[in-house]
């Protein structure tokens, strides 16, 4: 089994905050993070896949398609975009980097087969910086 990671980077902003707590609880939660007007990142997003190499091509997959099905599906709808107002998803979860997380791979699960049909390869995971301190990771 041979496991390749494509690196992506988009920016966008956002606001953690949740209707479920006061203004002061969403404050001591989020901290910084809550500031009323957002504030913005240049996330750096990871996907791997997993499979068998194809003997002919001696690749696991073609990075242009992977590619195009990243672009489509993520950064399209984020890159340079208010995530709270912009990304549909958000509109019911407060977007965390590990919600972005479950976000991107939700979206890119949705479309797999129709870029990568049968050929056995599977997402193996996410992993996303959103600072040099923070990282989120998902394995599928």
């Amino acid at each position: 089994m041979t496991r390749l990671t494509r690196r992506y980077r988009f920016s966008a902003s956002h606001r953690l905050h949740t209707a479920s707590l006061t203004e002061e609880g969403n404050r001591e939660l989020y901290g910084k993070c809550n500031y009323p007007y957002g504030h913005g990142h240049n996330y750096e997003l990871e996907v791997s896949v997993r499979g068998n190499v194809d003997p002919s091509s001696g690749m696991l997959v073609r990075v242009e398609d992977l590619d195009k099905l990243v672009a489509g599906r993520v950064i399209r709808d984020m890159d340079h975009r208010d995530l709270n107002g912009d990304v549909v998803e958000f509109a019911r979860l407060v977007p965390t980097t590990e919600n972005l997380a479950e976000v991107v791979r939700s979206r890119l699960k949705a479309a797999w087969a129709g870029t990568f049909g049968a050929s056995g390869v599977e997402l193996d995971g996410i992993r996303i910086r959103e600072t040099g301190k923070n990282i989120v990771e998902l394995r599928s």
